[in-house]
């Protein structure tokens, strides 16, 4: 007679550890996903102006706190988190924990070296601290920079193998942590990458006469981020409205000035 009985006590001693389990459980966090067409403004330098009135902002990683990213997201933006993942930059501050095996030739800014994708084994816990650090001040996104090395003179033997796994690898460690990935300037593996990858940025696709080349992206319903620099709007912005592209024109410094599209 008491078998029955202990065997709803432990029952019912069951489903409270499982309902204490799932109350306790962090919740999940959907990850943002830019339509083709949204409005943006990129600043890496200078002090940053949050008065543009644009639904997504593209900031560096390092420059701003977790303040910064509140403040725009109290205005209703999503933060994206500018991070160099194929390139070490002597002016980060773990920039010595980068060993000098994996430093290549200049990548033609000052103070920046091309790095060894090939080294995962090296640069996957360094982007991951990375990726934490855009994770804990808030970020919605990233824009991981200099992704195509395999068509630079890097120093080193890159083959379109190396950057695909590297891409994929900064794209899952991104996913992992909630935020979505962009993947940037890798024009010709766009078709194996765009699964991988929530949106593009792109620097001057129209000047090079490459913005078809980034249609995978707009046809999977994800926004592609773009830029120009030297050609004046006349020459860009039909053909980017009409692929719905997420277009304007920046000066180098990418400072706060502006013309979208």
């Amino acid at each position: 007679m008491k078998r029955p009985v202990l065997l709803a006590a432990l029952i019912l001693l069951l489903a409270g550890c499982a309902t204490a389990t799932e109350e306790h459980k962090e919740p999940g966090r959907a990850r943002w996903q830019p339509r083709p067409g949204v409005a943006w403004q990129w600043q890496l330098s200078g002090r940053l102006d949050t008065s543009v009135d644009v639904p997504v902002y593209d900031i560096d990683g390092f420059d701003h706190e977790k303040s910064a990213v509140g403040a725009l997201h109290r205005e209703g933006r999503k933060v994206i988190c500018y991070l160099s993942t194929g390139a070490w930059e002597e002016f980060r501050p773990d920039a010595k924990r980068f060993p000098r095996s994996v430093l290549g030739r200049g990548n033609g800014w000052q103070g920046e070296r091309w790095l060894d994708i090939r080294r995962t084994d090296v640069l996957e816990p360094l982007m991951a601290a990375r990726l934490d650090m855009c994770r804990r001040k808030g970020f919605d996104a990233v824009e991981p920079d200099n992704m195509d090395g395999y068509r630079n003179d890097t120093g080193f033997p890159l083959k379109a193998a190396d950057q695909l796994r590297y891409n994929r690898l900064v794209a899952r460690l991104a996913h992992e942590r909630g935020m979505a990935v962009g993947l940037k300037n890798d024009l010709g593996q766009i078709p194996r990458l765009v699964g991988d990858f929530d949106f593009a940025v792109d620097e001057q696709c129209a000047q090079y006469g490459e913005c078809e080349r980034l249609k995978p992206f707009i046809a999977a319903g994800k926004a592609v981020f773009h830029v120009e620099y030297e050609l004046p709007t006349g020459r860009f912005c039909a053909e980017a409205r009409r692929l719905k592209l997420s277009s304007m024109l920046k000066k180098y410094d990418l400072g706060a000035w502006r013309r979208p599209c």
